[in-house]
């Protein structure tokens, strides 16, 4: 939702930081004393409810910004952000971001963004309940292809997907990890990935497309 030269400057209001793989990038419960623009790797959000289960939210990729909402309307942060790989962020301090979305006029710009978010969250939602298993999967790792490769948006044959577990994916598409296996498995014959330990390499982009486009 940010220009580029928007970002280049945003990207100089803070400090870099960087995250090793699995760690937390920001806490549930923590107050919203900053945010994170995340320029390299890839993150999950997800929410811990009070009866200890973990519920998925999203992937987030380079170009997001991570923990705004609670740097806005100073609540507590409602997730844990996780890197899924190393990460590189920008930590921006509240005030000062604040102040530069108000300076520059940047206020429209983010709200379209988090309404873009609900409706992502929502569309999410009903495919849960309407699509077959192996559709939700190609849509998820597609999903994953486009965050890894924000700038150019072209996916290459052989990206390889690292830190993900089939627990993760099966979370992010509300399945069983053996749901996940069996659908893997559909996407390996038809030539669209090829997996190992905890990586999934795409090799058919145009293939991978065609499932998750499938009704």
């Amino acid at each position: 939702m940010l220009s580029d030269d928007v970002w280049c400057e945003l990207r100089g209001q803070g400090t870099v930081r960087r995250f090793r793989e699995r760690s937390v990038m920001l806490r549930q419960g923590d107050p919203g004393t900053h945010l994170l623009a995340l320029t390299d790797g890839l993150a999950k959000v997800v929410c811990r409810e009070t009866d200890g289960v973990t519920t998925w939210l999203a992937f987030r990729g380079p170009g997001d910004l991570l923990g705004e909402f609670s740097v806005f309307n100073g609540t507590t942060r409602t997730a844990d952000v996780i890197a899924l790989s190393p990460c590189t962020t920008i930590v921006l301090e509240a005030q000062r971001f604040r102040r530069f979305v108000e300076e520059r006029g940047l206020v429209m710009a983010l709200m379209r963004q988090t309404l873009a978010r609900l409706r992502e969250s929502d569309l999410h939602r009903t495919e849960r309940l309407t699509l077959p298993l192996v559709v939700r999967l190609a849509r998820s790792l597609v999903r994953l292809a486009e965050l890894a490769e924000p700038v150019t948006g072209a996916v290459p044959s052989g990206l390889r997907l690292t830190g993900l577990t089939q627990e993760e994916i099966a979370q992010s598409i509300g399945v069983t990890r053996n749901a996940v296996i069996s659908g893997l498995q559909q996407l390996r014959d038809t030539g669209a990935v090829e997996t190992a330990r905890r990586v999934v390499v795409i090799k058919d982009m145009a293939a991978l497309r065609r499932w998750a486009a499938a009704e």
